[in-house]
């Protein structure tokens, strides 16, 4: 996980894939409604505090050809045609669902739990899952939804609460082997399940590296954490034709180095890395 400091101008990126993506999202968010949105009541003052900025100041500013105030009510989407309330809906589910619709980024926010200690997931929505569902977490601390990844609380749980504390901003890279954005099992093993972790042969040109990058950030009103995830998914034949291929075949092999060697097991490395390595240093 690379670390580092950003700006609000990033915090949400537009490229020509907008139009496909959020016609994507707009069709998950219909058939897999229960699986991409979630909210407890008391997300609804971080949601609205996100929603207002969002849609009323940031995009318009920030995409003024894209995205413009069509009058005192409405923000006009000029890539979909779709006109966005300016005020936010009576309910957080509501008003994430329009954002889920409008940029690419999935949304979480995280508000301090009840008991005080840490912070718990209290609205979410992530149409680009990776393995899991994030409006199944809902209510769940941040230590718990962390728990099936190798490691966590030994070596990263203090760390990353404090990262969190801090507001700083990461990226990380994962290996996923189908071009689904929405794929919510079979990129993960845990400890205990039955699982397929024979080495397989795997064709590259169906293979491809799914890159996050998350943007965490404290909203000035709630004070609520927002943690912001885009997704962006690359064919291996396009990291091969680069000249990136040994480097990160060689990143693959640190999967099972360093403090944490379950994450081999844990992003199946088993099954695809001997296939892939070879592809790569080919």
């Amino acid at each position: 996980m690379a670390i580092s400091k950003s700006h609000a101008s990033e915090l949400v990126e537009i490229d020509n894939k907008y139009l496909e993506r959020v016609n994507l999202r707009k069709r998950l968010l219909s058939e897999e409604r229960d699986t991409c949105l979630a909210a407890l009541d008391s997300s609804k003052p971080a949601v609205d505090e996100f929603y207002t900025w969002m849609i009323g100041t940031y995009l318009p500013t920030r995409y003024p050809l894209m995205f413009r105030i069509s009058d005192a009510s409405k923000l006009l989407n000029t890539a979909t045609g779709e006109l966005i309330p300016l005020e936010p809906p009576s309910t957080p589910v509501s008003a994430l669902e329009i954002l889920g619709r409008t940029i690419e980024d999935d949304l979480n926010f995280l508000l301090p739990a009840e008991d005080g200690d840490g912070y718990s997931l209290h609205g979410t929505v992530a149409c680009f899952v990776n393995g899991f569902s994030m409006a199944r977490l809902l209510n769940v601390k941040l230590r718990d939804i962390h728990k099936p990844v190798p490691s966590y609380k030994e070596k990263l749980e203090l760390s990353m609460d404090r990262f969190f504390e801090r507001l700083e901003v990461g990226t990380f890279w994962a290996m996923n082997l189908s071009p689904d954005l929405f794929a919510t099992s079979g990129n993960h093993n845990y400890k205990g399940q039955d699982s397929d972790d024979l080495p397989r042969d795997i064709d590259p040109s169906k293979t491809y590296l799914r890159c996050e990058r998350q943007v965490l950030h404290r909203l000035p009103k709630t004070k609520a954490l927002l943690l912001s995830t885009r997704t962006y998914q690359y064919p291996l034949s396009d990291v091969k034709a680069e000249g990136s291929g040994p480097e990160l075949a060689e990143a693959i092999d640190g999967l099972k180095k360093g403090n944490a060697p379950g994450i081999q097991f844990y992003k199946r490395a088993t099954v695809w890395s001997e296939s892939i390595k070879s592809y790569l240093k080919d």
